[in-house]
This record gives structure tokens, sequence and C-alpha cells, in this order.
């Protein structure tokens, strides 16, 4: 009976639910889990997620007292949801969750350390081991350098929002354990650039993700590689054997309706034969690398400005929700 490709994508490589919809997640049964602040926004408006909602609010509410204002609760309220969720989703995922950092904080490495420590640590009061917690992390060179920092602490990173080359080999470099490429977000930009269309293994955003697994079993770095933000399953196809992929709810069930072969591509034996020239990234290279690679720049800015677009929407949704709740009486809360 042929296997659809879902179930044979399975064998190469470990698939990843890109969602903050845990009804999705049962219905796939991925490995691990990601979400990013857009994500966890939409799922926060979901009736079915608003007792968590309400709940971390008015923890937060206690938490600061009644002096605080509704931004303040706010603010402390989103932390809390995304490890909410996080907690929530690893009652469904048998392996790892990712948890996103303040995307505000992507160029501040004191700033996000603290802030995944005390991510961590809500994640260690509530039983959770630390192998089933990624720290998700912008792939700025401060975020790189905080990363650094929290892999020796024995806190697992994720560094997102990874469009480069140069991103990538410093992430491994600073001893990461995942970082995640945009596949779906690179083919967006040279779209829009040359006003072509790329398909199969033509896909800029393919060949970059190629090219970074290539790179890192190569030289044996332990950090892997999850390709992430997908635009159509094509791209999936042509990156089967990758180390993970991170796939949308509507992706899998496309995926889980076709039936056809699916050849594993990428290979870490036949990586290991190619010649590849090793890379050394400092910061100076890092910075020369990155004003160089135009969509690299773009996407990265776009990213951080967009996650922290999503967090201040979030922040007033939660704020507007807060009043709704303190205007009721005790009993109908």
């Amino acid at each position: 009976m042929p296997q659809n490709l879902l179930e044979q994508l399975r064998k190469y490589t470990v698939v990843v639910a890109d969602t903050g919809d845990m009804q999705a997640m049962e219905e796939f049964h991925p490995q691990d889990a990601t979400t990013n602040p857009s994500l966890i926004t939409a799922a926060a408006q979901m009736p079915q997620y608003q007792p968590i909602v309400d709940s971390v609010l008015m923890d937060a509410r206690n938490g600061l007292g009644e002096g605080a204002t509704d931004k303040a609760v706010a603010n402390l309220a989103f932390q809390r949801l995304a490890v909410a969720f996080g907690k929530k989703i690893l009652e469904i995922v048998p392996g790892r969750v990712s948890t996103e950092v303040d995307a505000r904080l992507s160029y501040d490495t004191g700033k996000t350390i603290e802030l995944a420590r005390s991510i961590i640590r809500q994640y260690d009061e509530a039983g959770i081991g630390r192998d089933h917690v990624l720290i998700k992390i912008a792939s700025t060179w401060e975020g790189i350098r905080a990363a650094k920092v929290l892999e020796k602490e024995g806190i697992h990173c994720n560094l997102t929002l990874l469009f480069g080359i140069h991103q990538a080999i410093a992430a491994a470099d600073a001893g990461v354990t995942l970082i995640s490429p945009f596949v779906g977000r690179i083919l967006d930009w040279y779209k829009k650039d040359t006003g072509k269309d790329f398909h199969g293994a033509d896909d800029p955003g393919v060949q970059s993700v190629t090219r970074i697994y290539n790179y890192f079993k190569k030289f044996g770095y332990k950090t892997v590689v999850m390709g992430a933000s997908f635009r159509n399953i094509g791209e999936i196809k042509e990156l089967a054997g990758c180390d993970l992929l991170t796939i949308s709810p509507q992706l899998l069930g496309e995926l889980e309706k076709t039936e056809a072969d699916l050849p594993r591509k990428l290979d870490p034996e036949k990586a290991k034969a190619m010649p590849i020239e090793k890379i050394h990234v400092d910061k100076a290279t890092f910075d020369k690398m990155h004003a160089a690679d135009r969509m690299a720049s773009d996407k990265l800015k776009e990213g951080i400005e967009g996650f922290s677009a999503a967090l201040e929407k979030l922040e007033g949704l939660l704020a507007a929700r807060l009043a709704a709740l303190e205007s009721r009486t005790p009993a109908a809360v």
C-alpha cells in the first residue's frame, strides 16, 4: 500500500508543528512544536484557550498587585502566556517546545539572557526538564552571543529569523542546539526582487537550507537544522532528510493527503564528501557578510519588526481582556 508524503518524510526528518493550536497538534502527532508571537496571538484569541489566557492574566495581576497598570500586567502576562501554552503543548508532543524571547530585545544580549533565564525558570518550577524546551532567539549577533552564554548554562536555544550562511555559522560556532532558517521568507524576497517565480530545487530558500545543512554535516557541527516558514509542499519535498522541518497544519494536511514517492534529498554522508570551504565568522565578518546580503538584512529587520508588532498587539489584547475581567462581578469572573 503506498504511503503518503508525511509518513515517508518522518523516516528521514523530525516533523515539528508550526502552530499554537493544540487541536492541530493532536491531529498530526508531531514530535516537537514551535510557536512565535504571531501564532501565540492567534491562539490567544481562540475561544477554547480563553481559560488559559484568563488564568495567566489574573496570576499576573495578583503577582504585581492592584497598583500595577494594565499595561504592566499585560507585559508580564504575555511573558507567562507563551510558557502556559508551552506547558499545554508538552502534554501533547513527546519532544520539545520552542518558546520565544521578546523580539524587542533582539539587539540586547544582557536582557535576552535575563528573559531566557526567567522563561526556563518557569518550566523548571513546573517540573518540565530542560531537554523539552528550546528558547527561541533572533539570529542577530547579539542574540547569538546570548545563546552562547545560555547553552553553557544548560539552556538549549533555537536561533530563529535566520536567512544567511553567516548567521548559521556564527550560531553553530556558538554551540547552539538548533537553528531555524526561514525557507518561505527567503523565497518571498527573491520573488519580489526579481519578479520571477521559483520551483523545486531552484527555490532560493531551499538552496539556502541545503547549503547550511551540507556545511554543518561537512564540518561535524552538533547544531541541527530545522527548516521553517514553508510556502508549499514542493519546498518540503526538496528538503526531505533535513534534521527537522517545522510545518503549518495546512501543509501537514496536504502532505498527509498526497501519495507519491519521496526520495531523500539531504544526506549527511554525501555532505561529508563535498568540497566545502570553511568560513571563520567573527563579529567583523558577520557584519560584513550581513551588510552584503540584502536579503538577509531585509528579512531579519522585517522579521524582528513583525514579531515585535505581534507582541504589541498581544499586549493590547491582554490589557483589554484584563479590563473586561475586572469589570465583572467576582461571581461572573
